[in-house]
């Protein structure tokens, strides 16, 4: 990526703020809990422990708001679940985010079904099988409203059609407050799925750890098809989920550390000429200068600072950038000594 290279050629080097990957330790505790279930011989249940089934509901309920009948299912990170799932449930006509993570449209594309960009306007949708809600959102950090979020619930409803909440930033508040769909169901939750991640909640992206929470009946499908392909989340995984979704202190430090970074380049990116647009949750700043998003990566690349085109994200994100808090406190603080001159 010749952008990528300019940044490189900085003599101070590349601060890279185009990647969603985290970067603070893993919680002490979450990684003892994972060696002390290293000894793994025998195969992992797909529907995961005991333990962890109980630590998933009793989170979702508290922290979810989840009510009314539901289920569980541990899941091989949240990319592989958005990638598979419209294959899994042989999905026809997927709609998804007009600005969004581009796997919900490659897992349109391995299911060869018929991709979708929609608003978040629920009322203007089409009829389609399968459905993708993304809120917080990535990019932007969007938090959508509890009125939009019951018009996708509406939707499905009237349409008989799934509708999948993927939840993975919803940790991240900072000036917004995420609401769950499945806060907004009224404990009715056929055809809803919500779709949660330890990665960044909980630093714990190498481990590859998700799951899903909603409709026993759908859940139920999708794990039986998930135990014939050897979709199983590793007991060594599991072990450290649970114990991970037992502790909020960890994801309150880890909160911190994030919207800190998004208050320090703030003002170092707005002083020269960005608006902030959304970016009230999250890992990112969603940023425009109302020019190509290209031209902003490039100028950004001159400071040895490397951020996302918004264009990766949809046609609408064309006049954007997205820029990643997942960097060290030092290499942001440079960042912005950098910007500021």
């Amino acid at each position: 990526m010749p952008f990528g290279d300019k940044a490189r050629s900085h003599p101070n080097g590349i601060i890279d703020l185009s990647q969603g990957t985290p970067v603070d330790p893993t919680p002490e505790f979450i990684q003892k809990a994972f060696r002390d279930a290293s000894n793994s011989p025998s195969y992992p249940v797909t529907a995961g422990t005991s333990e962890l089934r109980v630590a998933i509901k009793n989170w979702a309920t508290k922290r979810l708001g989840a009510t009314g009948d539901f289920d569980v299912l541990p899941v091989i990170g949240s990319k592989e679940l958005v990638a598979w799932l419209p294959t899994i449930l042989e999905s026809k006509k997927v709609l998804i985010p007009e600005i969004a993570y581009p796997t919900y449209h490659v897992g349109a594309l391995l299911a060869s079904a018929q991709s979708i960009p929609v608003p978040i306007d629920a009322t203007t949708w089409p009829d389609a099988d399968l459905a993708w809600l993304n809120s917080p959102s990535n990019p932007t950090g969007r938090v959508h409203s509890a009125k939009e979020i019951q018009a996708c619930i509406n939707w499905s409803r009237k349409n008989g059609s799934v509708l999948i909440s993927d939840e993975c930033y919803l940790e991240f508040d900072q000036s917004a407050h995420s609401l769950s769909v499945l806060s907004q169901t009224g404990g009715d939750n056929s055809n809803i799925l919500a779709v949660h991640s330890l990665s960044k909640r909980s630093s714990m992206a190498g481990y590859r750890a998700a799951f899903m929470v909603g409709d026993a009946a759908l859940i139920a499908r999708i794990r039986e098809i998930r135990k014939h392909a050897g979709m199983m989340v590793p007991l060594p995984v599991q072990m450290a989920m649970t114990v991970a979704l037992t502790d909020e202190t960890h994801v309150q430090q880890q909160r911190d550390r994030y919207n800190a970074r998004k208050d320090a380049m703030r003002p170092a990116l707005i002083k020269h000429g960005f608006t902030i647009e959304y970016s009230d949750s999250g890992l990112y700043l969603w940023c425009t200068r109302n020019e190509d998003a290209w031209k902003s990566v490039e100028w950004l690349a001159g400071y040895g600072i490397l951020a996302t085109p918004g264009s990766f994200y949809g046609e609408a994100g064309a006049q954007h950038i997205r820029v990643a808090m997942t960097a060290t406190d030092s290499q942001i603080a440079e960042a912005v000594s950098r910007l500021k001159g």
